[in-house]
């Protein structure tokens, strides 16, 4: 059975929804459902670059699916998912319909789930603190040489003049 010419409009759509990771399979049902086109895994395969079954694929459909996949990937903001209230609300209605269900077990899995979604379990924002909560010292730390003997100091500033380059030697007043 040879396969079905399809149009643009429908060869747009199988390489868009496999530039955003569709499987063959997930876009099969997609353009029997938005088309009402029977396609097979195989053909839809055929318009994607990253398969061997798509190497022969025009430079056109190349780029829809380079571009398309670029904006899928920098682009999170356009998925509803992506965002916490959406997350919570969905969780919400799951919660409810585990209650109604009298799924007791689930409906508790779900609110700890979002509980840790509130509690930004699932981000990736750590807050650091110091001893007893208080801020992280960050400024470079001075040494305090106040109780430091002279002899010490003296060879100190040897060591770091000799470290700089240049002609070292006690500076204690002889």
């Amino acid at each position: 059975m040879a396969a079905a010419q399809l149009a643009d409009e429908v060869k747009t759509f199988i390489v868009q929804s496999l530039a955003c990771f569709d499987a063959p399979s997930v876009v099969v049902k997609s353009v029997k459902a938005e088309f009402n086109l029977v396609v097979s895994p195989q053909q839809v395969e055929a318009y994607d670059p990253t398969k061997r079954a798509g190497r022969r694929l025009s430079k056109g459909w190349r780029e829809i699916f380079a571009a398309t996949r670029k904006t899928f990937l920098e682009d999170t903001a356009d998925i509803a998912v992506s965002h916490r209230a959406v997350r919570l609300r969905a969780l919400g209605r799951m919660i409810a319909k585990a209650e109604d269900m009298r799924n007791l077990a689930l409906a508790g899995q779900l609110l700890e789930q979002a509980a840790k979604e509130c509690g930004n379990a699932y981000t990736n924002r750590r807050e650091l603190s110091g001893p007893e909560g208080k801020p992280i010292q960050t400024e470079a730390m001075t040494p305090d040489l106040s109780r430091t003997s002279q002899s010490d100091r003296d060879a100190l500033r040897a060591i770091l003049e000799r470290a700089a380059g240049k002609p070292g030697g006690s500076s204690s007043g002889d």
